[in-house]
């Protein structure tokens, strides 16, 4: 998605879009290497405000992935949000010093040139930020039985795995 810098004047400027995870390589890179299937289109919400010498960008952005439970290995589907704030700052030609310190507004701040803001990198990151690294199906999953790989969220086993645990030595 971007964003037209002339746009941006006193007023705040609201974008809303649904675009195809198709058009965010990060996600496609991810979606390749099998950690998630991204299930539906991207939804974007942004507001751009113009603040001194910078642009503020206040943004939700969500969509529904396909992961794998990490404990019983059964495939769920989940939807996924971020909320963010990104400060846009016009690119210069003055090279900054190796050593420089960031401040906390660096951390989320981008740099933009010409006429247009993109946001493509940015989104796609703030996705990838909360697709869980160990996906569980829910907080309560049993997994796989030790012995036989029964999913005990369907019952007891019955491999005998339980009875033997419980037994005191």
């Amino acid at each position: 998605m971007k964003l037209r810098v002339e746009d941006i004047k006193e007023k705040p400027v609201s974008l809303s879009a649904e675009e195809p995870v198709s058009d965010y390589p990060a996600l496609t890179d991810l979606s390749s290497s099998g950690e998630c299937d991204f299930t539906a289109p991207i939804s974007i919400d942004l507001t751009a405000l113009r603040e001194c010498d910078h642009i503020r960008v206040d943004g939700n952005v969500s969509t529904r992935v396909r992961m794998q439970c990490s404990r019983c290995l059964e495939e769920f589907e989940r939807d996924i949000n971020s909320t963010f704030t990104l400060f846009c700052d016009k690119k210069s030609g003055v090279a900054l010093d190796a050593e420089t310190e960031l401040k906390e507004k660096d951390l989320i701040s981008i740099l933009y040139q010409g006429d247009y803001i993109d946001f493509t990198s940015e989104i796609g990151e703030q996705l990838i930020m909360e697709v869980p690294y160990k996906p569980l199906c829910r907080e309560e999953c049993k997994g796989l039985c030790s012995k036989c790989a029964a999913n005990l969220n369907a019952g007891d086993c019955g491999c005998g795995k339980a009875q033997a645990s419980s037994s005191v030595f």
